[in-house]
Formats: structure tokens, C-alpha cells, sequence
């Protein structure tokens, strides 16, 4: 069998051991992959750290042809990278290949970025003390940035991270998710064909507690960008010391329908976001608040699209759901839904598992204090309660101790910016679902939800630093 090796200053680095990689759906073997220990990582941060003056005289236009050149060649790769992630992380086909089509943006937006980094004049006469001089400021890569990247979209949250990094003249070490690393692979491979320098990208893969904690640690390492679950996001700020350190944490996130929303109009769109890969998007829609005007009719609309969606094999062109990430996640997911139905939810669709699939999963008037509804369920699971008016709803919304995305459907003006206002999150998606987003916006969270914004531009601002230049006439 094919091993596959780490990624290490532009070369394929036998590692000191390996560990099998299986499909979620069947548990089949797909390969074995290089498991680093600590040394095997701070070699790939040496190597980092040797290229970052290679990448930081690298001028603005050779940075963003690089990146061009990647987009290319993975757009001419799509399908095989869309079954790629279809094969690792059990994504449906149609949804791997949308994902694609998002890196392929992402990395665009990147080239984009590369040629728009600049300072600004300082007018220091505004100050008496100012008088006769000339400042203004400039933009420098940090140096060594460390990405440490989860698996539910293992081609775009990467592309999030090495694209900014490498469009800001950075070296980048990183570390995919355990179970989807093939992507990773493929994307060295082909950002080597693009011409990037050796060590400007290197990939390690193996435990987060020792290649992560080693990437963290390490002084080398200037910036850190990781996505991932709360707790090992608080781990992570606790051991970065004064390393610039950007987290994209997780949320339960909510979606209020005012009682003039045209239900037939929306309703697909809806179980999309709460089921789409398995649920296993930050973004997910988790909780949803109805006026109770409409709770019953968007109810039985909701059940009866969802009782539409196909369940199966990843690989089959009309696949919207398959098998979650691994099977203690599935357990867990089951684990939660009997806790709410013991504090009184109705399962109004799903609960059971059929095929060796969680279905997708409908609960009603869920109890707040259940883990369904106030921690990140991950899992193709949604919760639907009525509400009396949308004052309730903002507070039923805030209630979590996360703040990602929340969405509203409502026809009232007024309405909708008194929620813009209102609610607790990074962002608020005002008729539509709050699992919306295009890649060159600002994303990111507030309480739980983690510190810092993506979106290429956004994300610059934490892989760069400014210097100032003070000339005395």
C-alpha cells in the first residue's frame, strides 16, 4: 500500500511511524499516512523558518502569480479533489465539488489580496511636536505562520489560512485534521507545480497533541490560525505566548422566522443549512425560533423536505447526507438526543440509524439547558421552538454562549435592523440562512465563537505586521 509521507521543505519526508486511514462511510482503508512525532515537526518549522526570507524579498506580483497559478491547476483538478474529500471526510459528491469550486475562489481572492497590501501617510504636523517630518507606515510578513486546519471542509479552511499567509510573503506549517490530510497532500503537490519556494510550505500530519502543541509552542512561530472546537481553541491562546493567534471556533447557530416569511420560498434552503455534510459545519443551522403564528405549518414543511433528502454512499451523485465524521461522534449525536427527549423534545423526523446513518434529525420544543440546544451538536440535528414574538427570539438566540452567524427571515424593515442590532454574533444574515458565506467576507465570532475574522483581506491583518518610518526634514 501507498504511504503517505510528510511534506517538508519541498520534499516527501519518510516519517518515523504511520497510522491507517479508513473511510467514514464504510470504514474501509484507504491508506496509511506519516504520523509525526516532535522532531519530525520542528523540522518542518526549521524549514519554514530557513525559507522565510526567500518569501518575504519575494515581490507582490511573483506572490500572486504563485497563487494564480494554484487556482489554475486545482480547477483543472477538480473532480479528483472533490473525490478526495468525498473519499476522507464522507462529504456528499455535489457538495465536495461546490467546496472546490469555493477553493478555487478562495485562492483567487488571495492572488487579489497579494497586490493591495500597503500602509499610509501619517500626518504627524497634526501634532506641535510633529512639525517638519514625514512618516508613514508599511506592511511586513510576520515570518512563520502556523495553520492548524479541522476536517469538515479540509480543501477551504485550508485554502483560508496558506492563502492569506502566502499572499502576505509568509511561510506556513501545516497541520490538517487527522482524518482529512489527502487534500493537503494534493494541495503541496500542487503548489509545488506553481512554483512555490521549498519550505514556504510545509505539511505535517499526525496527533494535534504533539504536532499541534509543537507548532504552538515553538518561538519560530509568529502567527497561528487554527479552526477547531472552543476548548482546544482556549488551550491553544493559553500556550501561544505573544504570538499573533487568530481562532475560528465553534457555535450553535440560530435562524428566527417572523411570522410574514414565505415558507415554500425558504423552506429547502433551511433544512439545507441544518443538514448539508452531516451537520458538521460551524455555521449549521442548530436552533431554529418560529413565531408561533406559523410554528405548526413550517413544521410539517420542514419534516416533509427533510424526509426528501437521500441518505447513502458519498460517492452517489444524489447523496445529501452520509455518515458522520466517525462513529463516537454518531454515538455522542444519539447520546444528545435522548437527553432532550428526556427533558421533554418531541422527534418530529429521525432519532434512529438506519444503514449504519444517523438520520437526519428533527426535534421540537427543546428544553434550553439540553446540550442540543445551548452547546455545537455538530451532527445533522436541529431543534425548532416556537416563540411568541421576535423579541423572544433575539433573546433565545443570545442565550448561547456561542455568537458565529444567526439568521432571520422576516418582511418587516424595522425588524430586521433592530436584529442586526441585537444579536450577539459576528454576523447576521438577513433573509437567508445563517450557514451563508462567500469567501472574501469578513467571518468570524464573538464570546465562544473565537477572536479574529477570515476573508482573505481580514485575515492579512493578523499575518502582517506594521512598521513605522519617521524621516526628520
Amino acid at each position: 500500500m501507498d504511504q503517505k509521507h510528510l511534506y517538508i521543505n519541498g520534499e516527501w519526508v519518510k516519517a518515523s511511524s504511520y497510522t491507517p486511514l479508513y473511510s467514514p462511510y464504510n470504514r474501509s482503508l484507504i491508506t496509511e499516512v506519516a504520523e509525526a512525532n516532535a522532531e519530525e515537526t520542528k523540522q518542518a518549522i526549521t524549514a519554514a523558518y530557513e525559507a522565510k526570507e526567500t518569501m518575504r524579498a519575494m515581490p507582490a506580483h511573483q506572490r500572486a502569480s504563485i497563487l494564480e497559478k494554484l487556482a489554475s491547476l486545482l480547477e483543472q483538478r477538480s473532480e479528483e479533489a472533490a473525490q478526495l474529500i468525498a473519499l476522507e471526510g464522507a462529504k456528499p459528491i455535489q457538495a465536495a465539488r461546490t467546496e472546490i469550486g469555493r477553493t478555487v475562489e478562495t485562492y483567487k481572492f488571495a492572488a487579489e489580496e497579494a497586490k493591495r497590501i500597503h500602509g499610509e501617510t501619517i500626518p504627524l504636523d497634526a501634532s506641535v511636536s510633529g512639525e517638519g517630518r514625514i512618516a508613514y507606515t508599511v506592511k511586513e510578513p510576520v515570518g512563520v505562520v502556523g495553520a492548524i486546519t479541522p476536517f469538515n471542509f479540509p480543501m477551504n479552511l485550508v485554502a483560508h489560512k496558506v492563502g492569506p499567509a502566502l499572499a502576505a510573503g509568509n511561510t506556513v506549517v501545516l497541520k490538517p485534521a487527522e482524518q482529512t490530510p489527502l487534500s493537503s497532500f494534493l494541495l503541496a503537490e500542487l503548489l509545488q507545480e506553481a512554483g512555490l519556494p521549498a519550505g514556504a510550505l510545509n505539511v505535517v500530519t499526525g496527533d494535534g497533541k504533539v504536532v499541534g502543541d509543537t507548532i504552538v509552542t515553538d518561538e519560530r512561530v509568529k502567527a497561528l490560525s487554527f479552526t477547531g472546537s472552543p476548548g482546544v481553541g482556549i488551550s491553544i491562546r493559553s500556550k501561544a505566548g505573544l504570538k499573533k493567534v487568530t481562532l475560528e471556533l465553534g457555535s450553535n447557530s440560530g435562524l428566527i422566522i417572523d411570522r410574514d416569511t414565505d415558507i415554500p420560498a425558504m423552506i429547502k434552503r433551511a433544512v439545507s443549512g441544518a443538514f448539508g455534510n452531516q451537520g458538521q459545519v460551524c455555521i449549521s443551522i442548530q436552533r431554529i425560533y418560529v413565531h408561533q403564528e406559523i410554528f405548526e405549518a413550517f413544521v410539517a414543511q420542514f419534516v416533509e423536505a427533510t424526509r426528501a433528502l437521500k441518505l447513502g454512499d458519498p460517492m452517489n451523485e444524489d447523496t445529501d447526507v452520509s455518515a458522520m465524521i466517525a462513529p463516537k461522534e454518531q454515538t455522542r449525536a444519539i447520546e444528545w438526543i435522548e437527553e432532550a427527549v428526556s427533558q421533554g423534545a418531541e422527534i418530529a423526523y429521525g432519532g434512529t440509524v438506519e444503514n449504519d446513518l444517523l438520520l437526519p434529525t428533527v426535534l421540537l420544543r427543546v428544553h434550553p439547558e439540553v446540550r442540543v440546544a445551548c452547546k455545537e451538536v455538530f451532527a445533522p440535528i436541529v431543534m425548532i421552538n416556537p416563540v411568541a414574538d421576535m423579541e423572544e427570539a433575539i433573546r433565545e438566540v443570545n442565550r448561547s454562549d456561542y455568537g458565529l452567524q444567526a439568521g432571520i427571515y422576516t418582511q418587516q424593515l424595522q425588524t430586521a435592523f433592530h436584529a442586526a442590532e441585537k444579536l450577539e454574533v459576528g454576523g447576521v444574515i438577513v433573509n437567508d440562512i445563517p450557514s451563508f458565506r462567500v469567501d472574501h467576507m469578513p467571518y468570524g465570532g464573538v464570546k465562544q465563537s473565537g477572536i479574529g475574522r477570515e476573508g482573505i483581506k481580514y485575515a492579512l491583518e493578523e499575518m502582517l505586521e506594521t512598521k513605522l518610518v519617521v524621516f526628520k526634514k
